[in-house]
């Protein structure tokens, strides 16, 4: 029996592709295990799936200064130790690591111990944890093919993120019914990831009551970013994360408002949602959402709002024409070849894991 390690973790972004992969490793007969860290949101998405699960000490490496910069390349080089020893008791034939901070002391310690380790980066530009990765990597897997173009030939490979294959069945009725929801209003669905999107909560809870004269609402807010004021609503639920019924819930959704992390948005693209994307402002971050979402906008995919024009009017408007074009959105979806990159990775995953 083939042994895999998967790793990835710190946001939902960077476990959901490596659960997407599970069902097809198990099918093939590959005893699974997982690394993430201690208490990453990943330790209970990966429990609650019964796959053994080992914790390591991880610390974020940052392009800017910060106190923790001197406490975390310890935690980092304290993780790698346990990495190392983890694999050499688990000994299995391949890693795959989705990214995020705690894979990088895993990905440096497969290759001490001389396994193939292959790394998925989803947005166009590889973030630092992957850019460290790259050397001790096998194979890279994208998403853009102009990343492929920025990688080197011999590793870099087009798959696309894999898509949980639940989230393709899900039931309309019973998204409705779990939501309390009527059949005589369309149904915005607002994803603020699994961490939560401040400026994007305030501004839909602040248009909210316009907002319901038309819709009915599905708030994934983030966790403990409930507000308590607005439960009860009607038309209106708020949830800090959803995972079992979220299939259903996008099955019912008409429209959905994201930010444009490249899982998220290849799911929404899969489901042939029309979105409005609100990327995060390149001056929180390293600006990958930017390009994530203006490559989406470009192939007709997205409706885009930068950050910095955000505000309840200018939400409220965007909204209202997404809703109105949606059928060019969803024909544009439709008409895009997508691949299977459950398939695509696994395969990848096979040709390493002899």
């Amino acid at each position: 029996m083939k042994h895999i390690v998967l790793t990835g973790g710190g946001t939902a972004g960077h476990v959901t592709p490596n659960i997407a992969l599970i069902p097809r490793l198990k099918e093939l007969g590959y005893e699974i295990s997982y690394i993430g860290s201690y208490e990453g949101i990943e330790k209970k998405l990966i429990e609650d799936m019964h796959i053994p699960y080992y914790g390591i000490s991880s610390g974020k490496l940052r392009r800017y200064f910060d106190v923790k910069n001197f406490t975390d390349p310890f935690r980092v080089i304290k993780g790698f130790g346990e990495a190392k020893k983890l694999l050499k008791q688990l000994k299995p034939d391949v890693v795959f690591s989705k990214g995020g901070f705690v894979t990088v002391p895993v990905v440096i310690a497969a290759r001490k111990c001389h396994i193939p380790a292959i790394i998925h980066e989803s947005d166009m530009t590889p973030g630092l944890a992957n850019k460290i990765c790259i050397p001790s990597a096998a194979k890279v897997c994208c998403n853009f093919p102009e990343t492929v173009q920025s990688l080197p030939a011999d590793k870099a490979v087009l798959t696309g993120t894999p898509i949980r294959a639940e989230l393709l069945n899900g039931d309309k009725e019973a998204g409705r019914k779990f939501c309390g929801f009527s059949s005589d209003k369309p149904v915005l669905m607002v994803i603020g990831g699994s961490l939560g999107a401040a400026s994007v909560n305030q501004n839909i809870r602040l248009i909210l009551p316009e907002l319901l004269k038309d819709f009915q609402v599905i708030h994934l807010c983030g966790k403990g970013k409930l507000d308590e004021s607005l439960v009860n609503t009607e038309g209106y639920v708020q949830y800090e994360y959803i995972r079992q019924e979220l299939a259903d819930l996008f099955a019912l959704a008409d429209v959905v408002i994201s930010r444009a992390g490249a899982n998220a948005i290849c799911e929404i693209k899969a489901l042939n949602k029309p979105n409005l994307l609100i990327p995060l402002s390149a001056k929180a971050s390293r600006g990958d959402q930017i390009l994530n979402a203006n490559s989406f906008a470009k192939q007709g995919f997205s409706k885009v709002l930068e950050e910095e024009a955000l505000s309840d009017d200018s939400l409220f408007d965007a909204i209202n024409d997404l809703y109105l074009n949606r059928n060019s959105y969803i024909q544009a979806m439709e008409q895009s070849n997508l691949n299977n990159a459950v398939k695509t990775v696994v395969s990848l995953i096979e040709s390493c894991a002899k």
